[in-house]
């Protein structure tokens, strides 16, 4: 069964910053819980995405169990969205759409998530057991982070 996982956050920043942000996969571990053990393997010299380009992780999802993720920006709108999709990886189907809509208090960014589990059922009962905990759990984590980045109120 294909899922989607849904989330919205209000950024206080221009749109340079947030692209800059969000399209450099060197941030991704900053925004990902630590006990994911989430590294980033391909070297970034530029940090500019572009379609095609292919970048390898480490990850622990479960268990400490380190596993290799794969992913591949399959689309580029500058400024506006991104899509990665994970080519190898502990997902059937992952499919990351990144959207960034500036507004006048700053970037209402969405994330849409499709996500398929292997092993049918089975990945079913997964799903329904742990693996959408652990998914809200990452994107809660990542919720507050952004929220510490981009919104604590500056003193002057």
């Amino acid at each position: 069964m294909v899922y989607r996982l849904f989330r919205e956050q209000h950024l206080n920043c221009d749109i340079d910053t947030a692209w800059k942000f969000f399209s450099s996969a060197n941030n991704l571990s900053e925004i990902t819980p630590k006990d994911m053990n989430f590294i980033v393997l391909t070297p970034m010299e530029n940090d500019e995405i572009y379609e095609g380009m292919i970048i390898d992780y480490h990850v622990s999802p479960l268990l400490g169990i380190k596993l290799d993720w794969k992913t591949e920006i399959t689309q580029v709108v500058f400024h506006k969205s991104f899509t990665d999709f994970q080519k190898k990886g502990p997902y059937k189907l992952w499919n990351h759409f990144h959207e960034f809509i500036p507004n006048e208090q700053g970037v209402l960014m969405r994330d849409t998530v499709d996500y398929e589990l292997p092993f049918g059922f089975l990945g079913d009962i997964a799903h329904s057991l742990f693996v959408k905990k652990k998914l809200d759990h990452i994107f809660g984590y990542r919720y507050k982070v952004l929220e510490e980045l981009f919104n604590q109120k500056q003193s002057s």
